[in-house]
């Protein structure tokens, strides 16, 4: 796990800068690859690293080339199957200098060109020079778990692991882009390949980027899909316990891979099924004596200890804990979106840069997490919602479906409460729309968008005519239609909320931010081929999410853990802004000058919901969504923008 950066002109196109400036752009993400830095400059192409050494710790600097220095890489990332590509490679010739993975790119591509990225198993992005064709390739992973940002510049195509590093190009700015926050405030995040930046793209997950000469083209070299509802798949006509079977055999070998490092590998443990499966799942590996971590919560509602607690018994890890107080929230929360460089709407991100610190204060650079099993598997609620709401919308009048959603949520206790008029209200967003590809997800849209409420008149003319939710449906492959609604949902998530918001605020930008890597089994691409083709019944069976998975790995934990209904991830909100000791910055950066200053949104609609979280009480989604988004994009002018409005400056509860 790495940073790069670079840039490249096009014949006749652009001048490059001196080298001082591609140093810049390294040092401004040195966190994300502390050990060391290494630059590579060729006529129109200059190739910069900050390494974070976890294979070939001696010897596997970067940029690094072939044997005879024709072509050149700088990769951020693992590739896990390169001791299989190194055997296959070496048998035809190729001579390796290190043991470095990266090395097996270059090596690869002088066999396969560009479309050596089909036979990478791994999580990466990286940009590799060809001396002799005079061209630059830029390819990022299948699932989007590593990013990777580019721009072009008065004939120059820049790129890095981060806007940041961007933004140390002569010239380059950030501006943020009205659409993309619309977007941020109805999706979670802007849909690749537009970032909160003007001007500045995200190379989408699965895409390679070439540059030959003048000539730049963006493909994509895999896409995810779902067979047609009902069609035969090779898994439907078998067994749920053959099913379970191979998925346990490709969990096991995407976890065994994932465990390839010259430094120690941890895991974190949040007490649910799916990390405490891929835990379970290191423990099998030999010599595997395994560092686990987990965060808590001084409330209740968010807190899993005791479950974290049961798996770490069961396992016998060796264990370390961190506590998150809301103070430590509203404390961290302005590093954080210094790292996450988009505007948010959960405080999520917060405890898990506490968490990663926690890993890295204890020597592990890398850890193992389940992410991704609640989104190829069938485990999040919004799948069980969905599919309530197509039953209940079959028959609209009908008394005794809608109580069914009582079933939804029961870890949301405001939720629970909530009479049924709210509940049929809430859930029936877009009842009459079953037909719609966003069917699954109107809801969870709807109440994003209510903090659009907030926005400016400027930004409301900005974006005036634009519909987010229509550049969805367009982005939508066409046999999108022909899908079980289950894959169709699952699409979803998978292909924009998983790389916009969860392995990107919450997973990469956070982690890497203490230069932790986190390494992903439930994401290997065959698991996730897999996983599209179980039929959605014996993945959401009844109202039991995962239940296939829950059969693959029962045996390796606690009765309880296997069983337990699924408890999202979640930590405290507004809460953390407000009340004895809150953080200063968040008067000064929601008082009506700072926000009239930065233009975005209403000072007055701004000001009368602070008073409302000021006063305590119970605060609903959709404010708590709407003050975070705020005060996450007030300081994200701060860091990118303007640097004009008071500086954030935190301090902790007492």
């Amino acid at each position: 796990m790495c940073g790069i950066a670079g840039y490249s002109a096009n014949p006749g196109g652009g001048r490059l800068p001196d080298l001082a400036v591609l140093h810049r752009m390294i040092e401004s993400i040195r966190y994300r690859g502390p050990e060391e830095a290494g630059t590579y400059v060729d006529g129109p192409v200059a190739l910069g690293h900050a390494r974070l050494s976890i294979v070939d710790v001696a010897g596997g600097q970067q940029p690094l080339s072939n044997e005879d220095g024709t072509v050149w890489i700088t990769l951020n990332g693992e590739i896990f199957n390169h001791v299989e590509l190194r055997r296959e490679l070496e048998a035809r010739g190729h001579v390796f200098r290190t043991r470095s993975d990266t090395e097996t790119i270059v090596h690869l591509y002088e066999e396969r060109g560009a479309s050596c990225v089909d036979a990478l198993n791994g999580d990466f992005a990286f940009a590799l020079w060809d001396k002799t064709r005079q061209k630059l390739v830029l390819a990022r992973d299948r699932m989007g778990v590593r990013p990777l940002f580019y721009t072009v510049h008065q004939g120059v195509l820049i790129f890095a692991s981060e806007v940041k590093a961007l933004l140390q190009y002569p010239g380059v700015q950030a501006r943020l882009d009205p659409v993309a926050l619309d977007q941020c405030f109805t999706f979670w995040f802007p849909l690749a390949p537009r970032t909160p930046y003007q001007g500045i793209f995200e190379l989408p997950p699965g895409h390679v980027l070439t540059s030959e000469r003048g000539n730049v083209s963006i493909k994509p070299y895999w896409q995810l899909r779902f067979p047609e509802a009902g069609a035969s798949t090779g898994t439907a006509e078998r067994s749920e316990q053959q099913v379970a079977d191979e998925l346990e055999a490709l969990l096991i070998d995407a976890t065994r891979i994932r465990l390839r490092a010259d430094v120690p590998v941890g895991a974190y443990l949040s007490g649910g099924l799916d990390s405490s499966a891929t835990t379970a799942l290191i423990q099998r590996v030999p010599d595997s004596r395994l560092r686990t971590f987990s965060v808590g919560f001084e409330s209740k509602a968010f807190d899993e200890t005791e479950y974290q607690q049961q798996v770490v018994t069961a396992l016998d890890t060796e264990h370390s804990s961190i506590l998150c107080r809301q103070g430590d929230i509203g404390a961290s929360f302005p590093e954080v979106i210094r790292h996450t460089e988009r505007s948010i709407v959960r405080t999520a991100p917060a405890p898990l840069f506490m968490l990663s610190k926690l890993a890295r204060q204890h020597g592990c650079k890398v850890v193992i997490t389940g992410e991704g099993a609640d989104e190829v598997l069938g485990g999040y609620d919004i799948f069980k919602e969905a599919k309530i709401r197509r039953f209940w919308a079959t028959q609209p009048q009908s008394k005794w479906r809608p109580l069914l959603l009582n079933r939804l949520y029961p870890y949301l206790a405001d939720m629970q409460r909530q009479p049924q008029a709210y509940l049929k209200a809430f859930f029936g967003t877009g009842l009459d729309a079953v037909s719609d590809p966003l069917f699954s997800h109107l809801p969870r849209f709807g109440v994003t968008q209510r903090a659009k409420r907030f926005f400016s008149d400027d930004m409301r003319q900005a974006v005036k005519g634009y519909d987010a939710l229509a550049d969805m449906r367009a982005s939508l492959p066409a046999e999108f239609v022909k899908w079980h609604p289950l894959s169709q949902a699952q699409y979803l998530e998978s292909v924009h909320l998983l790389p916009g918001y969860i392995l990107s605020s919450q997973g990469d930008r956070v982690s890497m931010a203490n230069a932790v890597e986190g390494r992903f089994p439930f994401l290997d691409h065959r698991v996730v081929e897999f996983a599209a083709r179980i039929p959605p019944r014996m993945k959401l069976k009844g109202l039991r999410e995962k239940h296939i998975l829950r059969r693959a790995v029962a045996n390796y934990l606690p009765h309880d853990i296997s069983t337990r209904p699924k408890q999202p991830y979640r930590a405290p909100e507004s809460e953390c802004f407000f009340g004895p000791g809150a953080p200063e910055y968040v008067e000064e950066l929601l008082s009506p000058q700072a926000i009239a200053k930065t233009g975005y949104f209403d000072p007055k609609a701004v000001s009368k919901l602070v008073a409302k979280c000021q006063a305590g009480g119970q605060i609903g989604i959709g404010d708590n969504m709407a003050l975070v988004g705020i005060l996450s994009t007030q300081l994200l002018d701060y860091w990118f923008v303007s640097g004009t409005t008071p500086a954030p400056v935190a301090t902790a509860n007492a």
